[in-house]
């Protein structure tokens, strides 16, 4: 029998471009290190409510900065990131409450598309500059998901139920609880105990304190 595998939580917010990155890299190496991976949407505008953080760019050496970084991250993971300056002020402009509440709602019901689904959500936002707010771009990024009309129909119904309102809340609320205060947070559970990485950049740190 091989070794029970770590249960790791990746809590991300599609309004965040590094959690696109993290994203993929555990995806891919779901299948290749002794992981069992959970996807957590949750919402950075509460993290960052709670903790007092603050994005990036309002810092402008920060924002210049992070336009090259991503760039330079993008390439080096082959993940198709579009960034440029007008992107701050584009995502200061919008609120993916209904986005991650849909995306709640669907592995609340069918987990399995959780990953295809958060994935175009950031194909639209990320890389088509869509505004992934609106219901009709929601129910759009949906079919190119590979969901039916009527799931998601019936998933848009669902995020202003109590339900998938409180579970967004407390998955928020849960990864607050572990130390995060931005997004990708990443927590691996191993030897009873949680280990907290921020960002998409420590990666290899996680895989090598469970021994991968």
């Amino acid at each position: 029998a091989g070794m029970a595998r770590t249960v790791v939580e990746l809590f991300y917010d599609v309004v965040s471009p590094y959690s696109w990155l993290g994203f993929e890299v555990l995806c891919r190496y779901q299948h290749i290190w002794n992981i069992d991976l959970r996807l957590r949407p949750a919402l950075l505008g509460g993290i960052m409510q709670a903790t007092g953080n603050k994005p990036p760019a309002m810092l402008p050496k920060r924002g210049e900065y992070m336009l090259k970084d991503v760039k330079r991250m993008a390439k080096y993971y082959q993940v198709p990131v579009q960034i440029s300056e007008d992107d701050f002020t584009r995502i200061l402009g919008i609120s993916t409450l209904g986005t991650m509440r849909f995306i709640t709602a669907a592995g609340m019901t069918q987990p399995q598309v959780l990953e295809p689904l958060s994935r175009e959500f950031w194909m639209s936002f990320w890389s088509q500059h869509e505004d992934v707010s609106k219901p009709e771009n929601i129910l759009a990024v949906a079919r190119q998901a590979g969901l039916s009309s009527e799931l998601a129909q019936k998933l848009l119904e669902m995020i202003s139920s109590p339900a998938v309102k409180n579970q967004l809340k407390e998955t928020t609320e849960e990864a607050i609880k572990y130390g995060a205060f931005g997004m990708p947070a990443v927590v691996a559970h191993f030897n009873g105990e949680p280990h907290l990485f921020f960002g998409s950049d420590r990666l290899e740190l996680l895989g090598n304190i469970i021994g991968e």
